[in-house]
């Protein structure tokens, strides 16, 4: 059998050219909405991160805030506490200055007790102290100081009120030279002037018997 009576039922054989371009992979499609949540969650994460930072920047200020004002706190308690024990040691300081003279050398009693005033004190003792002077230096009194308690009533970084009650021991003509013992009660009024503390108020400016 020849070329030409080949039967035409016989199947056709085609040769593939491998140069012939090969069409390229489709591109993946995601899928629908994928990239909304995708986005979504970065958003997300995004809006969470900032809140945590948020969040923690908050709580360094509070503590921040919350140091500070017990440190200032803190400070203002100290400072009550030192005021009020530098009044309490010169109250107790100036007491036995109240009850302690002598009628032969009164002017060292003027100059301590007036050393130790300001305000309405310091010029109510020296406007009294000449009777003051006829008074003792006429009954030659004596007076010497025992126990001492004082005490403090209320007191700010300022200002503080004072008691002190103070033993005596007076001698005098009225006493016949006889020590005699007595008791002083005093209750006083302190004021901060720079850095001492000044009585401004005494109960009474007749402190002889």
């Amino acid at each position: 059998m020849t070329t030409d009576e080949q039967s035409t039922d016989d199947p056709i054989i085609t040769e593939r050219n491998d140069s012939e371009p090969v069409a390229a992979d489709e591109p993946i499609v995601p899928e629908a909405g994928a990239e909304s949540r995708i986005d979504q969650a970065g958003i997300t994460r995004r809006i969470t991160l900032g809140r945590t930072v948020t969040l923690v920047s908050m709580v360094a200020l509070v503590a921040v805030g919350v140091a500070s004002y017990l440190a200032v706190d803190n400070h203002r308690i100290r400072s009550r506490e030192d005021a009020r024990a530098a009044a309490q040691q010169a109250a107790c300081a100036y007491a036995p200055v109240l009850a302690r003279y002598d009628a032969k050398n009164l002017d060292t009693y003027f100059a301590a007790v007036l050393a130790g005033a300001t305000g309405d004190w310091k010029t109510e003792f020296d406007a009294t102290s000449k009777d003051l002077r006829d008074v003792l230096t006429q009954g030659q009194v004596v007076s010497t100081v025992g126990n001492v308690q004082c005490a403090i009533e209320s007191a700010d970084e300022t200002t503080a009120q004072a008691v002190a009650v103070i033993n005596q021991t007076i001698t005098s003509l009225g006493t016949k030279g006889v020590p005699a013992p007595g008791q002083l009660s005093v209750t006083m009024s302190l004021r901060k002037d720079a850095d001492r503390w000044l009585v401004s108020k005494v109960s009474s400016p007749m402190l002889a018997h």
